[in-house]
Parts: C-alpha cells; sequence; structure tokens
C-alpha cells in the first residue's frame, strides 16, 4: 500500500515547511490573541480591520490601537505610528501574543495612535507582495488625513486622534527593511506611488539586511547561514542577497540620500547576526548627505528582537522607553 503521508519539497526551518502538494505548514508565531477594547493594565483599546480583500487573493488587514485617552475632547491628537511585523516575511502577524503584547505596551509607553500593519507572507506571496501590501496600507492610513483630501477616512480613531505632521514607520527584523524601503518610496517623488503624506521619522529595531559578501563577525557567526538562506527563499525573482531591498548600501543601489524622512533611529543588539549590517547602514546615511538625523542604539549582551520575547526585562523596557522618546521629540528643523 502507497503511503498518504505528504512528502516534503523543502523546509525553512524553523519556520515553515512546504510539501509537494503546495501546501505551508507553518511551525511557530501562529496563536491569535483578540484585540480588546479597554486593556486592564495599560488602558490602551485596539480593533481589527480590513484594509483591502479582492477576489484575487490580495487581503491586507490591521489592527489598531488607541492610547487612554486623558481628556474629555473627542480630538485629541497623538503620533500615529505605521508598524510592520517582523517574522523573515514568511510567519507571524499583528494578531500574536508576541506582536500584540509589544505593540500594546510600545503604544501605552510612547502615547501613539498604532497601526500594526498585516501583509501577504512567503513563500505562497514571495517578494515583492510585502512591500505592495504594506504600501497599499500606508496609502489607506495617509487618506484619513485632511492635507491628504482626506480628514473623512472610514476609521474615527485615525480620523480623531491621528496627528498627521507626526507620523512614522517602525518594524523589527522583516518589518524594519519594510519601514526602511517605503521611507525610500517615499522619498522617491514617484507619482505613480500616489504616497501624498510626509513620514517624520522611521524606526529600525533588529533591521533585516544582509549581503552576498560577509563584513564584521558575520562569517564566524552561527546564524550566518540561515540568513544568507532567507532571501533566496522568500523572493525567488531576484534571489540575489545585494539585491537593494535587502542591501541598502550595495554599490550602484538606489543612494540612500533619498530617504524620504527626517529622522531615522536604528537598534541593534550585540550578539545578534545582523548586527554589522544596521551599524553599516547607520554609518552610512551619516556620511551620504542625507538631510536628516540619524541615531543608533545598541543593547549589550541580547540577540535578535530579544525584546519581544521578554517584555518585562529591564533592557525590553529600556528599549521601549527609547523607542517612545524617538517618536515624542520635537520635530527638527526643515534644512
Amino acid at each position: 500500500m502507497e503511503s498518504t503521508k505528504p512528502e516534503i519539497d523543502y523546509e525553512f526551518l524553523p519556520r515553515f515547511r512546504v510539501y509537494k502538494d503546495g501546501h505551508v505548514e507553518r511551525l511557530m508565531e501562529t496563536d491569535f490573541v483578540p484585540a480588546v477594547s479597554n486593556d486592564p493594565i495599560t488602558g490602551v483599546s485596539s480593533k481589527d480591520i480590513t484594509i483591502v480583500q479582492e477576489p484575487n487573493n490580495i487581503n491586507i488587514s490591521a489592527r489598531l490601537y488607541l492610547p487612554k485617552l486623558t481628556t474629555t475632547t473627542t480630538t485629541q491628537k497623538f503620533p500615529l505610528l505605521v508598524y510592520f511585523h517582523g517574522g523573515a516575511f514568511c510567519i507571524s502577524s499583528p494578531f500574536t501574543s508576541k506582536h500584540h503584547n509589544y505593540v500594546n505596551a510600545l503604544v501605552a509607553e510612547a502615547n501613539v495612535v498604532a497601526v500594526s500593519v498585516n501583509y501577504r507572507k512567503a513563500p505562497e506571496h514571495p517578494i515583492p507582495a510585502a512591500y505592495e501590501d504594506s504600501l497599499a496600507a500606508l496609502k489607506w492610513v495617509a487618506s484619513h488625513s485632511s492635507n491628504n483630501g482626506g480628514g473623512g477616512g472610514p476609521k474615527s480613531w485615525l480620523n480623531h486622534h491621528a496627528d498627521f505632521e507626526r507620523v512614522f514607520l517602525a518594524g523589527d527584523s522583516a518589518g524594519a527593511n519594510i519601514a526602511h524601503n517605503l521611507a525610500m518610496v517615499a522619498g522617491s517623488g514617484d507619482s505613480e506611488f500616489g504616497l501624498n503624506v510626509e513620514i517624520l521619522g522611521i524606526a529600525l529595531v533588529h533591521p533585516y539586511f544582509w549581503g552576498s559578501d560577509p563584513i564584521g563577525s558575520e562569517s564566524l557567526h552561527p546564524g550566518s547561514a540561515e540568513a544568507g538562506r532567507c532571501w533566496p527563499l522568500i523572493c525567488p525573482s531576484n534571489p540575489d542577497n545585494d539585491d537593494p531591498r535587502v542591501n541598502p548600501v550595495v554599490a550602484g543601489g538606489p543612494s540612500l540620500v533619498g530617504l524620504g524622512c527626517r529622522r531615522a533611529l536604528v537598534c541593534v543588539a550585540e550578539n545578534d547576526v545582523l548586527k554589522d549590517r544596521g551599524w553599516v547602514y547607520y554609518n552610512a546615511l551619516s556620511k551620504c548627505g542625507w538631510m536628516g538625523v540619524a541615531e543608533i542604539i545598541e543593547t549589550d549582551g541580547e540577540d535578535h528582537v530579544f525584546h519581544l520575547h521578554d517584555l518585562q526585562s529591564d533592557k525590553a523596557k529600556d528599549l521601549i522607553r527609547r523607542l517612545a522618546a524617538f517618536f515624542n521629540r520635537d520635530m527638527p528643523p526643515l534644512p
């Protein structure tokens, strides 16, 4: 009798497994936690929304967050954070306990309105799907701005409480990569993209950047092989690790001088295989002639996205406080 057990085509452990019949089994970060109308600890409210739902399998959703209101007015304004979760472009979502709890804590500390975007995942939806979905979500967010001919968007939290003069993009790992690439789109001035809202700043937490040639300590780091394998799996149409979307400082790529924001915060961790790439990005941004202010934070003794695993640790709390300070700092003067 022939075995009915499905055959494995390939794996990207510990994240997913692809079978020869085409179905994908995700092996981690598949849990779902519900939104809450008033978190008993933080006072933050959250709700789930659909941004795009089309018959051709394009489904973009998000979780919205509103900090605890401190006045009775219905128009109290907060900085607006558009957040992109990590997970190597292939796992996780805003609805997992890991990312929901983190964004909830960040919203409470920073007093920001947040839109945590759920984009389509590889391998079923390879790059550029994540970028396209994230850009569509950002356009949808911008439609709520009165400066963009909106102010009457479908979500009252954004209409009434988002300060569109203080818009930030942020993310962890792959989400930080998305935030960088959207800021490059914003700075391109290309009317094709139709992004008519200014981005004040980006916060890149342990950004997923890579390259074909090892730098720094990468050749000795046990995580290098996994990091080097990721982009070819999620972007089979251009599997080169020097694709400018994953290696933003590659020779011949778009200059970082075109980054479309006025502030950038890069966060790295001492034991993270991606640390050196974060430093290279920061140094390149500081020296390329970009007319913004770049900062970097390195957390000693920690690994990649350590804060997501223990929000109660002192170092996680410190990172959240420093992100909150970045979102609430006075705007730098225009050059």
